[in-house]
């Protein structure tokens, strides 16, 4: 089969179409026909050698991607799954796994992490669901804000960040958004409360909504220490690129890995349910033919881009 990869560390340009033997599930894993995989910032940091280390010195080819949608077409041994070969399905891959990334013509994942695909969406809609949504899922139930409080997004028109807001909304709380003055519409159509244009005092903003501040931040635009002071004593911030503090006033940190919720089912069950609903909306800036890869993160680093860019696996051979 195809995926589209690397073999060295680098700029857009090291991706490129690489054959490779098909994957094989094992025990508890499913095998699925891509049809769809979105491009999300965690794809570049692979593709550029910045989390290098998490291979743990294993050979490329390295495969980047870690949502992808398509049908079931292998079940592998003793898997106790509902799902059949056939089945649409969406997916959140880890590309530091054995068998990598999205990016491939066929993946294999243990069964856990793929649900049918939400009604009414296509292939590169569903795409753009699980690895998004999932991190805001895990940020908010980190941060236990109860219904009723407060909480801000930054970045909240990016894909974390909108699902955030969403997400934040239907637990019952009160969302404050940052965001650049253009997304001012998008923002408060995903439903926040407030609208905090961007800028270094963003804190100072939130504040001015909340005196007493926030319950908590998901921190989307990876702000860090610079959105602290938005917080309340004691309150919370959810971050999504490992940062550790330091944090006074009682603010306890909570770093989001997301892969460690990979395989949990029902988490994801309840994502594509509300993408069913209309409760998560789902954001497609653009679709781009698979071996366009390079293009699409040169896209991604330009900055701009409002939704997920997805790329089309359905013309690889099958």
């Amino acid at each position: 089969m195809r995926v589209i990869g690397l073999t060295e560390f680098g700029g857009p340009e090291v991706l490129r179409v690489i054959e490779v033997p098909d994957p094989v599930p094992g025990p508890g894993e499913v095998r699925i026909r891509v049809h769809a995989a979105s491009v999300n910032p965690t794809d570049t940091l692979l593709r550029s050698g910045a989390v290098s280390a998490r291979f743990d010195g294993r050979p490329g080819p390295y495969v980047p991607g870690m949502d992808a949608a398509g049908v079931v077409d292998a079940v592998g041994p003793d898997t106790d799954t509902p799902l059949r070969p056939g089945d649409p399905v969406v997916a959140i891959v880890l590309p530091y796994g054995p068998h990598g990334g999205a990016y491939a013509e066929r993946i294999v994942v243990p069964a856990a992490s793929a649900v049918p695909i939400p009604s009414g969406a296509d292939f590169p809609a569903a795409a753009t669901l699980l690895m998004n949504a999932l991190t805001a899922r895990v940020a908010l139930d980190l941060l236990a804000v109860p219904a009723g409080g407060t909480v801000a997004v930054t970045g909240a028109a990016g894909a974390f960040g909108g699902y955030a807001v969403q997400l934040a909304k239907n637990d019952g709380l009160r969302v404050l958004a940052d965001a650049s003055a253009a997304d001012t519409e998008l923002v408060t159509a995903l439903g926040a409360d407030e609208f905090v244009p961007r800028g270094d005092d963003v804190a100072d903003r939130f504040r001015a909504l909340a005196p007493g501040g926030v319950d908590a931040v998901l921190d989307g635009a990876v702000l860090n220490g610079l959105v602290l002071p938005a917080i309340r004593d004691g309150g919370g911030l959810a971050v999504i690129r490992g940062w550790q503090g330091p944090a006074d006033r009682g603010i306890r940190v909570h770093p989001v890995m997301v892969g460690e919720a990979a395989t949990d089912h029902a988490r994801l069950l309840r994502l594509r349910e509300q993408a069913g609903t209309g409760e998560l909306t789902l954001r497609v800036a653009d679709v781009l033919p698979a071996d366009q890869a390079a293009e699409a993160h040169r896209r991604l680093a330009e900055g701009g881009v409002r939704g997920r860019l997805v790329l089309d696996f359905t013309a690889f051979p099958s």
